[in-house]
């Protein structure tokens, strides 16, 4: 891998992982058109691992405070919400990997996140402040992040949209969601290095140190941007914005998979 791949890759990494767009849609699909195989999933790991670094700093004061709360009621919806992940992770996680080969997948996750982003940008009042969340609240939130680990169906997308689909306003929506992607960040990071360690992969052989370094370092910057960007414009009601790019892309993808077959 260049310097230039792993910059790119990276860049894409921390954008997409907190704007509603899905990062694994978005790394499958390049990794897919610039042809790399060798060091993905070592490789994939390193991004995650950089853009987990972003989202604690951007709320390191927020974090700090549930240490010393742990059974306040953030912490608490933020297990409940962790909870339907965890579970349909350990019973279908290699399942749902399998459907990332497909650019058809691919293609209607994209379209489908466009379609749940302007759902829930468009209807209701949203009022509800975090003090007015009950239990169903974060569970509903947590089985709409389940639902992201389906192939390009974007996990901040799922979880803002069903915050605001349930009334609660859009700063709280955006924060819970953030908060809500560490744990999930880290499980997949713990358990990509275990598939990693089980398959005997070298990220630094197959990839090398320098793009490895410099891919995590593009990912963790973009990151920070991207949560930054991203609390601005959900106060803003751009959400559809991203919703028009999601349609164009899951149309481009699907039109290969099924007419053009250039990368899938």
């Amino acid at each position: 891998m260049s310097f230039l791949e792993a910059i790119f890759l990276g860049i894409v990494q921390g954008f997409s992982e907190f704007l509603p767009i899905s990062s694994s849609g978005h790394l499958v699909l390049f990794q897919k058109i610039l042809g790399i195989k060798e060091g993905a999933l070592s490789f994939d790991i390193a991004l995650h691992f950089a853009t987990l670094v972003a989202v604690v700093v951007v709320y390191l004061r927020k974090i700090l405070e549930i240490i010393r709360r742990p059974f306040s009621k953030l912490p608490l919806y933020i297990v409940l919400g962790t909870i339907p992940i965890g579970v349909l992770g350990l019973l279908f996680n290699d399942l749902i990997e399998s459907f990332f080969e497909s650019g058809a997948t691919l293609g209607i996750g994209f379209i489908f996140t466009g379609i749940v982003l302007m759902y829930a940008d468009t209807i209701g009042k949203k009022t509800r402040s975090f003090s007015e969340l009950k239990v169903k609240d974060p569970l509903v939130i947590g089985t709409a992040q389940a639902v992201a680990m389906l192939p390009a169906v974007s996990r901040s997308g799922m979880t803002i949209s069903s915050a605001l689909a349930l009334g609660i306003e859009r700063k709280t929506a955006a924060d819970f969601s953030f908060l809500l992607s560490i744990p999930a960040i880290l499980a997949a990071v713990v358990l990509d290095l275990y598939k990693m360690i089980q398959s005997g992969e070298n990220a630094l052989a197959a990839v090398g140190l320098g793009p490895v370094a410099i891919g995590m370092l593009f990912a963790a910057i973009s990151g920070f941007v991207a949560v930054k960007a991203m609390l601005r414009l959900i106060n803003n009601k751009k959400l559809c914005y991203f919703s028009y790019y999601l349609w164009a892309l899951g149309g481009l993808v699907l039109l290969d998979q099924f007419v053009l077959h250039k990368f899938f």
